[in-house]
């Protein structure tokens, strides 16, 4: 099964523009970072908050601080695992495919 890393822009934007990922990505193995589930307690996001408590994803741990630094790690010893960030910096500096929001509505492997 294919796997999606979620980052925290990701998520955040998702949330904004309303789009339910967790529904668009039905078939794959959703992975968040523990780090980015603190910065998103640390963001006091409780609507993403809720909408993780109530979806099924797998919690991994990046083993860093940084939170893009542990993406970048985890990307480049996962080399299938696709991306999902907004991120522009982390987007240039990972060779995995990547998932963006297109159009404010529709979400798309790059």
């Amino acid at each position: 099964m294919k796997q999606v890393l979620l980052d925290t822009s990701f998520i955040i934007t998702c949330i904004k523009q309303k789009i339910d990922f967790f529904e668009e990505l039905i078939g794959y193995d959703v992975l968040i970072p523990k780090q980015v589930i603190k910065e998103l307690e640390g963001l006091d996001s409780k609507l993403a908050l809720r909408l993780l408590e109530k979806n099924k994803f797998k919690k991994i741990d990046l083993r860093l601080r940084n939170v893009d630094e542990g993406i970048k790690n985890y990307a480049k010893k996962n080399k299938n695992i696709i991306v999902a960030t907004l991120d522009g910096e982390l987007k240039k500096n990972i060779k995995n495919k990547k998932l963006v929001i297109r159009f404010k509505k529709r979400l798309e492997v790059i």
